[in-house]
């Protein structure tokens, strides 16, 4: 098997960036993504809405199902990531800009 390169992911990124609305988003990710990642990349971004909106981990573990260890990962890089998830998220309204 062939070893993606940065090329590559580079490439993934420029044909998101070519989707037009949530009608071409929802098609292309259903094509590249199984049923199960879709399903867990949902559960993270769940996970950091709900901490944006001050939800204590307890609660969001007992809403969602996932462990503590999950709530914590998606939590460290919400504060101290690339800046990616708190930009969806005063995008979205969900945190302040």
């Amino acid at each position: 098997m062939r070893k993606v390169t940065a090329k590559d992911i580079e490439e993934l990124y420029k044909a998101i960036l070519l989707l037009e609305d949530q009608k071409e988003a929802k098609s292309f990710f259903r094509d590249l993504l199984t049923e199960v990642e879709i399903y867990e990349f949902a559960e993270r971004w769940k996970v950091a809405r709900m901490l944006a909106s001050g939800v204590p981990y307890t609660k969001i573990i007992k809403a969602t199902g996932l462990s503590s260890t999950t709530v914590a990962r998606v939590a460290r890089w919400v504060k101290k990531g690339t800046g990616g998830y708190r930009l969806a998220l005063q995008r979205k309204g969900v945190i302040p800009t």
